[in-house]
Order: structure tokens, then C-alpha cells, then sequence
């Protein structure tokens, strides 16, 4: 029963016992193994009711020797037929031969379990012709024997032949020879006298003549997975299973000899966990000993080792208090074994176990020892004066040098069976030396011996015994106290029994077993007086004693006692002592005084109360302000303090991170008495230079910083760590609400709390700070509407040696870093959008982990790809177009803060249209309602709110919110997919977003193919797009669905290239000097001018959706002039989208649709036309290609990704794409080819040649003068 491990034997072991094993009932392992053949012949089921690894029923693993020809080469499994649980993994044994030869699905019971064999031996023999290429061995008598896969199919589970009258039963396991429950060669479940059944008999049957469940004589118990008719003498039954302890709700109980589990009434006695095997603790020491005071019963083992009681230094255990270990004294019975391998020098016996009886031997130590006893060299004596059973198990006394007594004991009155073969007592004193210093037995103790000297230590005694002390008479006549004599035991008489002279006193210990009573009788009992108003069944109860001092009751109407049977002996009312109006007078005069105290109280306690807030709020509100040297320093306003670390007190850790750990604490600020709750980061200095002794300027700079979406950091306190001090936000991150609350959040909210985050690091930006690891678990809730975002500038903290023991520590966020912050360790707010952009698809998708299930390593190679997260299921397409305009490779491209919180911002006006949020409705789901913008009074009450009058020795209790939002977080199974091969070139997978633009010249088609409608479909999603009407995003108007998408594919045809200077950076951050993303381009204004609250919630513009008609700009129809690249386009339907600037002056080129505007949606162009080409000449796109406009030069061209800007000025890179190109130019015409049985020519896109041959120079990440001109932006640097 259990498992089976074979780990590390060499190739000399002896493992012929291995072949009596028929079943093993958990799992088998053979791992790191030298010898040739594991021999398990007679091995039929594995029933994986442990499975290794958490699935598999057998697992063999690196069976061989490097540096030697030993390994394992045949597994003699050759009668395993059943597997019932668990799967099968064999790999790495370079000389394991036949494994891929046996047919794991017929011994494997469950279909889905996983078998994985795989690099194992090569150059094996061949089975023999018998075994028809299914064998164990080369050998005849090695063949696998099928139990299932040959089986008719009129068997539901194992045969023993082809025929459908040879199917085994159903509860046979690992085959059979015959279709009846008793022919199996293992049962599935129990075993009955040899059948094979479902479940033991039970105790009770149904009668069906009585209608009554009666009492089944041929009751079973199940024993493991045997039906026995009564449980091993060291079990106990509960219920019908022998168990080997009862459950915590029931205790132990002989019930008719029978020891059975029944439910505790009241309190259970205390029963403990053991040690050693299968408990938390090897051994008893230090750490564990608490927890055996008043223990009366050990479940399982008790363990002394010299780690236990010396100490353990690796585990930093110290060493035991000898004193300690008298908590053993209260524990009676140890289910499992006794092993005493160390014992206190100074102690001379285990006298600690002085009340212990019963040794049960459950579980057995090593060969099978319930008593184990060796090389404590001190002790003298055994001192087990109450054990009077070992109840199964082998007792072992061994290498005690000065132990005496144990000569003398008589085993079997112990141990259960024949005493000699289960003693192995040996090399302790001898019984001469023990005789010749007279430690023998006293004579009080009679032959079975004792456990050391003194009459309190017999086994039993020659004559009584007294409270388990030998004594020659008992108390019987004379003597205190007066006793009498139960099976040669003294017990006491009870305290109220007169003594007597010449005869006992007494026949029992109760009261009423007294001959003669000491002072009075009430009825068989003896009493110290009558009862006086005891309260019983009727009323009071009232007696008095006659002259025999006999009880006798009152006369029924006396209330207050009596001194007689009759009713003039009642007893008369007691004097009152004093009047009613003095006893109403001192009640109201003591009620007065009370409640006066307690109002008191109450308004001292309000009046401390407001004090504390307004003292809060003060220290909280008001920075700190270093004063210049000399009137000429330029003045510096710093809103952080500068703790000191007697101010600062840490309750409890609430987490720990890359740079630290964070601590929820309090500040006690000099001189007050208020408790402000606080979050303490502590930095460790990791270089020992002692860094943070000094505040520095970036201190200082971080310290400054003070806006509505930042944590602001109240404070630092320098030293040897340095503790940045932050205000206590008890709603924790973001990353933990979104998860928690993911089924009552509205796109309100969501598209708010990005405005807030945007507007956060855009604020950082200004002060030119990099915050290098924003991430949605960095985001605070400061209420459920105002988010802030916090740990900015602590990388910057850190001294040089901190930071490169961060990357060589591989503690860095890869998946939301950016591609050159991985590589080249280059961090800048482009850096911090990329950043941006993951953060708010953790958002969209309520808190699911990016890039899951792929190793680290694999994400730079897939962005490089082009690959990038999957859009989110409640997003629209704008919303992600969003995401990806962060995730651009070239830093330049993309977007700003500023420009990202007016785009949220936009969206935020009208939620519905950019995210799309279904949730299950009915009439017992209340619709979700998003939590309104509170106003910044209420959220500084809020914040104040928690209880100021905090006890140090007591931990602050965590706030707690006002509503309670329940749903927990179903996170998405992938986030990110693989464009399959049979897609069409025009129809990315949506499970990425490839950034190359590779194929997106083949969506482009002159004007005469424009002729007909084109028939677009879009990706199916959770939440489909009608494809009707629809509301374009890029035009703010009224199209259909085909029309949008056709003018985004016209547009590109026209679209000429732009040039994009560069955006001038500082030391570490720079400010934008480009236009927004939005058209028109929305400023950050003040709250006065936007629908926002004073915390900047932007709330829905309702009226947006009436209006939608009469907004500016509509998509008009796109005509055939339009194809041809008409230069004079209405400014008004052009829509500037992210990184697109609206035409400024006259004097610009007209910019028109660029190849992004292909990333608004996924489309799959079709190969169909309903209507007739009006030309067959087509204008292909190069893929990479992007053609200037007319009258701009070639340094003005858009560089894209991973285009290289070229040197000169030439634009034979660039084709026009305005008009067909020349035959002359390499390009490959696309024709139209009619299908048959069509009137109107059928379009087939060939594939296009490309304009020029793209080397591998021409991507980023293979072409080292890419990151070379981005890490070095000087002309003239040299690369080496």
C-alpha cells in the first residue's frame, strides 16, 4: 500500500524481493537507477491513487551512469495489464529498450491520461515473432499480454479473449481468467472473500417485510481495499472503514471490546499531530513543542533526533528547553510509534511519559518498530510507569550504555503474540554491573518487573497499589485517608463518609457508599449541609435536619426555610434594612452619575477624534520646504518630508517586489500623538556603499512631485535602506480590482480610469520623470473612480551596482517593456507607452496576464515578428488601434500622453461606442451600475476615515469598502495567436496585429477595378459589428460598412509619403512637439472646460449620439477620379487619426491616407467582384513602398517600422502610386480572369513582385544600423 521508489541503487543491488509485489496502490518511480533489469514479473495493477507529478502512474527517468556501461535495459513489467489512474512517463534511459514497443492504451484505463516515452534506448533487438512486435524483452516469455484492445465490443472493459463470451466482469482490474467477480486478477474496488465488488456489506439492510433498516450479521469493514469481518486490533472503526485515527469532531471509545470512532459530546479531548512520516515535522523541537501542551493524544508519531534537540542552524531551529519537554506528561496514548534516538544529558529517564499507556504502533519506524529506543547514554532508566500495551510493531532497545531495569520487564504482558520475536533489546549495561550498584526492582513489585527504582515504577504490584504506587496494605480500618480496596487497588472513601473504627468506612468513592455519615443525609447521600432554596424540578427546595441529622423537607409554603415539619416552623421574612424612597433615591442619584461619565467620555473621545483628523489631514496636505543657503540659490519647493525613523513604525509586509519590500505602517509625527496609516517601501542598498545616507536631488525631484493621479509620496527617511513613506490606499491596486469585480465594471470606468493613467504619466512626463515598469499591479485605487499611478522614479533611487544586479537577476517586467528597453536597456516616456499600452489591454481584459503560457525568452523574437497582443473581446477597434500605435517599434511613432488621455478622453464621452461589455440579464440579475465620480471633499473624508486611535501592539485592521462587489475573474485562455498559413494575405489573424506591413500592397486596386462592390467580411468576434449601418469611427458619420472600409483602401491607394521629424528629447524625457492624435486635437484642459469631475472622471456626453448626423466631415462616395489620386480633397473629409497632423497651411503638400489607416480593422478581401472590371490593368502596391506626393523630396518621406531612411535624397526606393507603373519597373500586372459560368470577370490577386530585394538589412532587428542611428542620434557617430 502507497508508493513505490527506487531512486539511486547501483548496479549490485539485490531487488529480488520486488517480485512478490503483485499491486501497488499508488504510483511507481525509477529515477537515477544503474542495475540492468527492474524485476516486477508479477506486477498486475497500479492504481495511481498517488500520481507523481500530479499525472502519471509510473514515471522512469535518467536510469543510467555517464561515466559507465551500467543503465537500466529492460523493465520486467510483464503481467502489468491495468493502470487505473494516472499516465505513464518513461524518457532519458539511453538504455531502456522495447518501451516504444508496448501498447500503453491498453493497460492505461483513463483515455485522455498522458504517456510520453520518448528518448530512450536505440539499437534494441526485436521481440520475438511470438510477442507479433508488442514485448517487455527479446525473450519469448516477454510478450505484452492485451486485456483491452482485443476485446469484442460487447465488453465494456477487459477480456480474457477475442470472443464476446469472454469479457471479464466489471469489477475485475488487470484482466481475469474467467466472466465471473471471483476469476479477476485484481479488483477495481474491494475484495470480498475473493469476489471482486463495488462496495463491503453495510451495516444495516432494508427489510422489505418490516419496511425497517435492521442490523446486517454479515456486516464488513473496508480495510483498505479488502472487506474484513472486524478491523486490526491497532484500527479503529469509523462508521465501516478502519481508520487509523478518528476525525477531529469525534474521539476514541471501547465499545463492547470494540475500539470505534463516535461523535464528542461537548469538547474532544485534545488529540495532536505527530511527527515524522507524512506529518510537517521530522523531529520535535523548538518550533513545534508548543503545540503539545495538554495533548492526551498523539496522532501518529513522536520523533526525538539530536536536530531537534540541539538545534538545526540550516533551518535557524534553536536548540530545545529540556523543561519543555513535561508537556509530554498529559499524553496517554501515541497511535503511531515512539523513536528516542536523543535525550537531554541531565535527564536519566523518559519519566516525561509517565502517564503514557498505550503505544499503538499504526504507522511503523523503519523495520517495523513501534518502541525504538537507542544511544542516549545518560539514561538510566526507562521510566514508562503507566505503559501497559505496545499494540503491534517490534520493540528496540539498542546501544545504551547505563541502562538498567529493562531485564527484569515481562514482554508479554505488552506486547501482543510471541514476545521474542518481535524484542531486539542488545549493547545496553549488562544485568551484572546493573545488579552490582543495586538497581534492581523493589520488593514491592511483583515478577512482571519495572521501569526503574522505587515502588512507583513495578509493572505491577506484590500487593496494592496506590495511585500507581506499590504499598503493602490499604486504608481499610485505620489510617487517612480511610480507603477501600477495589482489584488489589486503594481507593479513597468520599470526604463526607464518617471514619470508622473496627470496620471499613466505605464501599465505594461516592457519596453514597459511606457507612456512617460525617454530617448529614439526604436521602442515600451524604451531605455538608440540608438543602436551603437549591432549585429543582418544582421550585426552591427547602430541608432541615431532624435529631438522626436526616434532611427533611419543609412544609410546602415556607419560602424562606423552615426548622420544623409544621407550618409555624417556616422561617419569617428578614428585616429590610433600609426604606424603598432611599433605595429609589440612591439608584437614580447611581444612574445619574453613570450616564453623565459616559457623556462625558463620548465628547472627549468626539473631540480627540476631530482633533486627530485635523491633524491628519494637516500633515498629509502641507509639504515641507527647504530654505535656501543664501539668496542667491534658486528656490526649491519640496512637498516631501524627511523622516526620521522613530516616526515610522512598520505593522505588517503587504508585499514584495523588483526593488523592494512594501510595509503597512503607521507615522507617529514628533511631538503628536495622532496615527497616520501609511505604506513604507523599504530599497535595500544591495552595493554596501551606503547610498542612501545622503537625500539627493532625485530624492528631492520625486519627492516634488504632486498631482491627482500620482501616489504621492509624503515623504522619505534615509539610512541604510531607504524608506520612501506614500498615504495608505486600503483598495489596493487596480490589477486586483478589475479581477475581483470584472462582472459589475462598465466602459465607463474603464475608459476613465485609462484618461486618469494617461493624465498621470503625462504629468510625469512634464517633470521628466521615467517611471520604467507601469503595469497594471502598479496602478492604486484611491476610491473606485480615481485611480493613481504609483512606484515612479525608484529605479532611478537605486545606485549604479543595484541596477545591473536587477538585469543579471532577470527581475525586469519583459512583457511590458519595450523592444529597446529589453535590448539595449534604453528607457524613455516612448519607452513608458509601450508600457502604456499593455497596461491598458490588462485593463480591457480584466486583469488577464499578457503573453501567457510563453516563456520570456520567446517574447523579444515575437515582437520582432511583428506580433503583438490579441485585441481584447470588449473592445472596438478604435479603442485598440490605440494599443498598437504604442506597440510601434520605431519609438518616434508613437503616441505621446498627452495625446493618449485626449484620445480616452474623447472616447470616454461616449463609452457604449468603443467598448461593448454583454452580460447575462433576466429578472433575478440586476443590471451592473459603474460607481459614481465622488467629489473630492467626500474622497478626502474617505481617505480620513479610518480609525486614528491605533495601538501599537495591536495591528491596524485593514478599511474595508462601503459596497460589496462580487464576481470572480475569468481570465482568457491565450492572448496571443499565429496567422495560419491558409489565411488570405488582405486578413491578418486577429489573434495578433503584424506590424510589417508585408502584404498590405495587395489591397490596393486601381480605379478601374473599383468599378464593381467589393465584398469585405470581418473577423467574428464575441461581439459582432452589424453589417448594415454603422457608425464609422474614422469619419464620425453615417456609411455602410462596405463603404467605410472601400474609402480606407482608396485612401491608401492615394496615399503618398510623409516625412516625420524626429521629436526633440531632454536628458531622460522630452515634451511633444508634434500635434495630438485627435482631430480635431483636443488639449488637456482645465476640468472647468471638459465634462469632467474635480478627480477627472470625464462623464458620457449624451448628447453626442443625437448629434452624430450633424458632426463635420462625412464619408462621401468615392468615385473613380477619386482612385486616380485626385490632389484637391476636401479638408473636411479627410479624419486625421493618431499619429496624422491636419494640413496647417496652403503652402504644406496635401497629406492623404497613409498604409496605418489599414490597421483600423481587420478585413478579408474577397476574391469575388458582383460587378464587371472596368479595366483589367491593376495597381499593385510593393508591401515596403511608400511614394512620395508630388512636390515633396525624398527626405521628407514617412519612415515606417522598419524602413531605413535612405542616404541621398534619390527616390528610387519609392514608386508612384497614383497611377500604373511602367512595365519597365518590375512589376508583376494583376489580370482578371473570368470564372465560368460568371459574366463578370472573377479578380485573382497574384502575388507581387517586389519593387527591390528586402535584405536582411532592411529589418530593425537584423540591421545594426538601425539601433545604431536610435542609441546614437548624432550624424557623424561612428559605429565600430
Amino acid at each position: 500500500m502507497g508508493n513505490l521508489e527506487i531512486v539511486l541503487t547501483g548496479h549490485n543491488a539485490d531487488l529480488s524481493f520486488l517480485q512478490w509485489i503483485r499491486e501497488v496502490t499508488g504510483y511507481v518511480l525509477v529515477a537515477m537507477n544503474e542495475f540492468s533489469v527492474l524485476p516486477l514479473p508479477n506486477l498486475r495493477v497500479v492504481r495511481g491513487t498517488q500520481v507523481y507529478d500530479g499525472k502519471f502512474a509510473i514515471f522512469v527517468m535518467l536510469n543510467y551512469n555517464t561515466n559507465s556501461s551500467h543503465a537500466l535495459r529492460q523493465l520486467r513489467f510483464t503481467q502489468l495489464t491495468e493502470i487505473l489512474l494516472g499516465g505513464v512517463y518513461i524518457e532519458k534511459n539511453d538504455k531502456l529498450c522495447h518501451m516504444d514497443t508496448i501498447d500503453w492504451r491498453d493497460i492505461v484505463r483513463v483515455p485522455d491520461a498522458e504517456i510520453v516515452v520518448k528518448n530512450n534506448g536505440g539499437n534494441c533487438p526485436p521481440c520475438h515473432e511470438v510477442c507479433k512486435g508488442r514485448c517487455w524483452g527479446p525473450g519469448p516469455e516477454d510478450c505484452q499480454i492485451l486485456t483491452k484492445t482485443i476485446c469484442a465490443p460487447q465488453c465494456n472493459g477487459r477480456c480474457f479473449g477475442p470472443n464476446p463470451n469472454q469479457c471479464c466482469h466489471d469489477e475485475c482490474a488487470g484482466g481475469c481468467s474467467g466472466p465471473q467477480d471471483t476469476d479477476c486478477f485484481a479488483c477495481r474496488h474491494f475484495n470480498d472473500s475473493g469476489a471482486c465488488v463495488p462496495r463491503c456489506p453495510a451495516p444495516l439492510v432494508y427489510n422489505k417485510l418490516t419496511f425497517q433498516l435492521e442490523p446486517n450479521p454479515h456486516i464488513k469493514y473496508q480495510y483498505g481495499g479488502v472487506c474484513v469481518a472486524s478491523c486490526p486490533h491497532n484500527f479503529v472503526v469509523d462508521q465501516t472503514f478502519c481508520v487509523r485515527a478518528c476525525p477531529a469532531d469525534k474521539m476514541e471509545v471501547d465499545k463492547n471490546g470494540l475500539k470505534m470512532c463516535e461523535p464528542c459530546r461537548g469538547l474532544c479531548p485534545k488529540a495532536c499531530e505527530g511527527t515524522g512520516s507524512g506529518s510537517r515535522y521530522q523531529t520535535v523541537d523548538s518550533s513545534n513543542i508548543d503545540g503539545f501542551v495538554n495533548c492526551t493524544k498523539i496522532l501518529g508519531n513522536l520523533d526525538f533526533l539530536i536536530t531537534g534537540l540541539n538545534g538545526d542552524p540550516w533551518h535557524k531551529i534553536p536548540a530545545l528547553d529540556p523543561e519543555k519537554l513535561n508537556v509530554f506528561r498529559t499524553v496517554r496514548e501515541i497511535t503511531g510509534y515512539l523513536n528516542i534516538q536523543s535525550w537531554p544529558p541531565h535527564m536519566h529517564n523518559f519519566s516525561v511519559f509517565s502517564n503514557l499507556t498505550t503505544i499503538g504502533g499504526r504507522s511503523l519506524y523503519n523495520r517495523g518498530f513501534s518502541l525504538l529506543i537507542m544511544k542516549n547514554l545518560n539514561v538510566t532508566s526507562l521510566g514508562f510507569r503507566s505503559l501497559k500495551e505496545i499494540s503491534a510493531g517490534r520493540v528496540y532497545i539498542s546501544a545504551n550504555q547505563q541502562l538498567c531495569y529493562h531485564h527484569s520487564l515481562n514482554w508479554t504482558r505488552l506486547l501482543r503474540g510471541p514476545a521474542e520475536e518481535r524484542l531486539d533489546i542488545k549493547y545496553n549495561r549488562p544485568l551484572g554491573e546493573c545488579v552490582a550498584e543495586g538497581k534492581v526492582c523493589d520488593p514491592l513489585c511483583s515478577s512482571g518487573g519495572c521501569w526503574g527504582p522505587g515502588p512507583g515504577q513495578c509493572l505491577s504490584c506484590r500487593n496494592y497499589s496506590r495511585e500507581g504506587v506499590c504499598v503493602t496494605h490499604c486504608n481499610v480500618l485505620q489510617g487517612e485517608p480511610r480507603e477501600f480496596v477495589h482489584e488489589a487497588h486503594c481507593f479513597s472513601c468520599h470526604p463526607e463518609c464518617q471514619p470508622m473504627e473496627g470496620t471499613s468506612t466505605c464501599n465505594g468513592s461516592g457519596s453514597d457508599a459511606c457507612a456512617r455519615c460525617a454530617h448529614f443525609r439526604d436521602g442515600p447521600h451524604c451531605v455538608n449541609s440540608c438543602p436551603h432554596g437549591i432549585l429543582g424540578a418544582k421550585g426552591p427546595i427547602y430541608k432541615y435536619p431532624d435529631a438522626q441529622n436526616e434532611c427533611r423537607p419543609c412544609h410546602e409554603n415556607c419560602t424562606q426555610g423552615c426548622k420544623g415539619p409544621e407550618l409555624q416552623d417556616c422561617l419569617g421574612q428578614a428585616e429590610v434594612l433600609m426604606s424603598k424612597p432611599h433605595l429609589v433615591i440612591a439608584v437614580t442619584v447611581g444612574l445619574a452619575v453613570i450616564f453623565l461619565i459616559l457623556g462625558c467620555s463620548f465628547l472627549y473621545w468626539r473631540g480627540r477624534r476631530i482633533q486627530n483628523k485635523r491633524a491628519m489631514r494637516r500633515y498629509l496636505e502641507r509639504g515641507e520646504s527647504i530654505e535656501p543657503l543664501d539668496p542667491s540659490e534658486k528656490a526649491n519647493k519640496v512637498l516631501a518630508r524627511i523622516f526620521k525613523e522613530t516616526e515610522l513604525r512598520k505593522l505588517k509586509v503587504l508585499g514584495s517586489g523588483v526593488f523592494g519590500t512594501v510595509h503597512k505602517g503607521i507615522w507617529i509625527p514628533e511631538g503628536e500623538s495622532i496615527k497616520i496609516p501609511v505604506c513604507i517601501k523599504v530599497i535595500e542598498d544591495k552595493s554596501g556603499r551606503q547610498s542612501f545616507q545622503a537625500v539627493t536631488d532625485h530624492m528631492l525631484a520625486v519627492g516634488s512631485l504632486d498631482h491627482a493621479h500620482i501616489v504621492r509620496l509624503l515623504g522619505l527617511c534615509p539610512g541604510s535602506s531607504l524608506q520612501l513613506v506614500t498615504q495608505y490606499l486600503p483598495l489596493g491596486s487596480l490589477l486586483d480590482h478589475v479581477r475581483q469585480h470584472r462582472e459589475t465594471l462598465g466602459p465607463q470606468l474603464l475608459l476613465n480610469w485609462g484618461v486618469q493613467i494617461a493624465k498621470g504619466m503625462y504629468y510625469l512626463e512634464e517633470h521628466s520623470m521615467v517611471h520604467r515598469d507601469l503595469a497594471l499591479r502598479n496602478v492604486m485605487l484611491k476610491s473606485p473612480s480615481q485611480v493613481q499611478v504609483a512606484d515612479f522614479g525608484v529605479a532611478d533611487l537605486l545606485p549604479p551596482d543595484d541596477k545591473q544586479l536587477l538585469h543579471s537577476e532577470a527581475k525586469t517586467p519583459i512583457k511590458w517593456m519595450a523592444l529597446e528597453s529589453i535590448h539595449f536597456g534604453k528607457y524613455t516616456h516612448q519607452s513608458d507607452v509601450w508600457s502604456y499600452g499593455v497596461t491598458v489591454w490588462e485593463l480591457m481584459t480584466f486583469g488577464a496576464e499578457p503573453y501567457a503560457g510563453l516563456r520570456l525568452a520567446e517574447i523579444p523574437d515575437l515582437l520582432e515578428k511583428g506580433e503583438r497582443l490579441a485585441q481584447p473581446q470588449i473592445c472596438t477597434i478604435d479603442v485598440y488601434m490605440v494599443m498598437v500605435k504604442c506597440w510601434m517599434i520605431d519609438e518616434n511613432i508613437r503616441p505621446t500622453f498627452k495625446e493618449l488621455a485626449n484620445e480616452f478622453t474623447r472616447m470616454a464621452r461616449d463609452p457604449p461606442r468603443y467598448l461593448v461589455i454583454k452580460r447575462a440579464s433576466g429578472p433575478g440579475i440586476p443590471p451592473a451600475a459603474e460607481p459614481s465620480a465622488l467629489s473630492t471633499k467626500e474622497l478626502q473624508d474617505a481617505e480620513l476615515e479610518p480609525d486614528l486611535d491605533l495601538d501599537l501592539d495591536v495591528e491596524v485592521e485593514e478599511e474595508g469598502l462601503a459596497t460589496t462587489l462580487g464576481s470572480a475573474l475569468s481570465l482568457p485562455t491565450g492572448t496571443l495567436t499565429r496567422p495560419r498559413g491558409s489565411q488570405s494575405l488582405l486578413s491578418p489573424s486577429s489573434g495578433y496585429m503584424p506590424m510589417n506591413q508585408s502584404n498590405l500592397g495587395e489591397a490596393c486596386l486601381d480605379s478601374a477595378a473599383l468599378g464593381g462592390r467589393e465584398q469585405f467580411s470581418r473577423p467574428i468576434s464575441l461581439h459582432p459589428i452589424p453589417r448594415g449601418r454603422l457608425t464609422s469611427e474614422s469619419s464620425e458619420g453615417h456609411v455602410t460598412g462596405s463603404e467605410a472600409e472601400l474609402q480606407e483602401r482608396v485612401s491608401v491607394c492615394r496615399s503618398r509619403s510623409r516625412s516625420r521629424s524626429p521629436r526633440p528629447r531632454g536628458d531622460s524625457a522630452y515634451h511633444s512637439q508634434r500635434h495630438s492624435l485627435l482631430t480635431p486635437v483636443t488639449p488637456l484642459s482645465p476640468p472647468g472646460l471638459e465634462e469632467e469631475d474635480g478627480n477627472g472622471y470625464v462623464m458620457p456626453d449624451t448628447h453626442l449620439r443625437g448629434t452624430s448626423s450633424s458632426r463635420e466631415g462625412t464619408l462621401s462616395s468615392v468615385g473613380l477620379s477619386s482612385v486616380l489620386g485626385t490632389e484637391e480633397e476636401d479638408e473636411d473629409e479627410e479624419y486625421e487619426y493618431m499619429n496624422r497632423k491636419r494640413r496647417g497651411s496652403p503652402a504644406r503638400p496635401p497629406r492623404p491616407g497613409s498604409l496605418e489607416e489599414l490597421g483600423y480593422e481587420y478585413m478579408d478581401v474577397g476574391s469575388d467582384l458582383s460587378a464587371s472590371l472596368g479595366s483589367t490593368q491593376s495597381c499593385p502596391l510593393h508591401p515596403m513602398a511608400i511614394v512620395p506626393s508630388a512636390g515633396t523630396t525624398p527626405d521628407e518621406d514617412y519612415e515606417y517600422m522598419n524602413r531605413r531612411r535612405g542616404a541621398g535624397g534619390s527616390g528610387g526606393d519609392y514608386a508612384a502610386m497614383g497611377a500604373c507603373p511602367a512595365a519597365e519597373q518590375g512589376y508583376e500586372e494583376m489580370r482578371a480572369f473570368q470564372g465560368p459560368g460568371h459574366q463578370a470577370p472573377h479578380v485573382r490577386y497574384a502575388r507581387l513582385k517586389t519593387l527591390r530585394s528586402l535584405e536582411a538589412t532592411d529589418s530593425a532587428f537584423d540591421n545594426p544600423d538601425y539601433w545604431h542611428s536610435r542609441l546614437f542620434p548624432k550624424a557623424n557617430a561612428q559605429r565600430i
